[in-house]
C-alpha cells in the first residue's frame, strides 16, 4: 500500500453527487475532505487552466490534514505544454505552489501532458528538455501521446532527468501510443481515459467548436469492466517491483465512473482486501459490494 497511489483526475464534479458525494449536503460539506477519506491521491487538473492562488493550495493541505499519506499531483498549465509560451512570472507561480506542497510533504509530482499533435522532432525534444530543467527540483511525469516518442533513447533521457514516463489508456487512433506501462524512471504514472472510441472520434471532429460540459466530457464516458481491470492489473504488476511508486489515476469521470473503477483497481493492486466505499457508491455501483468493508 505504501507504494500504490490511487485516485481520480479532479474531484469537484456535480454529477458525482448521488454516486459518490452524498445528496443533501450541509453548507460545511467539503468535497476534497470527503474524497480524502477513500483515496490517498488526487490529480489536480485546475492548474492546467489557471494559475492557482497559493492560499487555495494551503487550503487543500488543511482539508486533508487527517490523512498523513495523502498527496497531490499537479497538472502543469497548458501555457507550458500546449501553447509553448510562458513567462518567468508564470514559472515562479507554478514553482511557488509546488514548494508549498513539497514542504508540507504533500507533493506527489508534476504532470506534463502534451497533446497528440506533439510529435518527436528536434524542436519538441528541446522543449521537453527545457521544461524538465525548469522544474528539476520535483518528481515529474511526462505524458506524450504520439508513438514517435516510444523509443529507447527517449526513455533513457526521461530516466536521467528525475522524471518518469506516464502510461495512458485511451482509444488507439491514428499513431497514438497503446497502453503499455514502461519502467522509465523511479515511478510509474498511469492515466485512464476510458475506451469510448466512438465518442473520442466525435470529439476530435468537434475540436475547436463550442460545446457544453456534457459534450466535452462524452469521450470520457466509459466504465471499465472487471475483465478489463484484470487485464490492466496484470500489466501493472509486471513492472510493479521495478518502481518506487505507482500512481493510478482515472479520468473517466462522467457520473462517478472514475471513483468506482479507481476503488476496484486499488483493491486488485493491494492484494484484494476489503476497501472503504461510501454507501452512495455502493448503491450506484452494486458490483463493488464484493470488495466493500461495509
Amino acid at each position: 500500500m505504501e507504494k500504490i497511489y490511487a485516485g481520480t483526475a479532479g474531484w469537484s464534479y456535480k454529477d458525482w453527487i448521488g454516486s459518490f458525494y452524498p445528496k443533501g449536503q450541509s453548507k460545511d460539506f467539503d468535497m476534497l475532505e470527503f474524497y480524502s477519506a477513500y483515496f490517498n491521491c488526487i490529480e489536480v487538473n485546475s492548474t492546467y487552466y489557471t494559475y492557482v492562488n497559493p492560499k487555495i493550495v494551503e487550503g487543500w493541505i488543511n482539508k486533508v490534514e487527517d490523512r498523513e499519506d495523502f498527496i497531490f499531483t499537479i497538472k502543469l498549465h497548458q501555457d507550458f505544454t500546449h501553447k509553448k509560451n510562458y513567462t518567468k512570472d508564470q514559472i515562479k507561480s507554478v514553482q511557488y505552489n509546488l514548494e508549498i506542497l513539497q514542504k508540507a510533504e504533500r507533493l506527489g509530482g508534476l504532470l506534463l501532458q502534451f497533446p497528440y499533435s506533439f510529435k518527436l522532432d528536434k524542436e519538441n525534444a528541446n522543449h521537453v528538455k527545457n521544461l524538465l530543467e525548469i522544474f528539476s527540483g520535483y518528481d515529474k511525469f511526462v505524458e506524450v501521446k504520439h508513438n514517435s516518442w516510444f523509443i529507447e533513447r527517449f526513455f533513457e533521457f526521461i530516466m536521467r532527468s528525475r522524471s518518469s514516463l506516464c502510461a495512458i489508456d485511451q482509444p488507439v487512433l491514428g499513431e497514438a501510443i497503446e497502453f503499455n506501462p514502461v519502467c522509465a524512471g523511479d515511478n510509474l504514472y498511469i492515466r485512464f481515459h476510458g475506451r469510448n472510441k466512438k465518442a473520442w472520434v466525435k470529439s476530435i471532429n468537434n475540436f475547436g467548436k463550442s460545446q457544453s460540459y456534457e459534450q466535452q466530457s462524452e469521450r470520457y464516458d466509459y466504465f471499465y469492466s472487471p475483465g478489463e481491470l484484470t487485464e490492466i492489473e496484470q500489466k501493472v504488476k509486471e513492472v510493479l517491483d521495478a518502481v518506487k511508486k505507482v500512481f493510478v489515476i482515472f479520468n473517466n469521470h462522467p457520473h462517478g465512473d472514475a471513483v468506482a473503477n479507481a476503488l476496484e483497481l486499488l483493491n486488485m493492486l493491494i492484494g484484494r482486501p476489503k476497501v472503504n466505499i461510501p454507501d452512495t457508491t455502493l448503491k450506484a455501483y452494486p458490483r463493488l459490494s464484493k470488495i466493500s468493508l461495509n
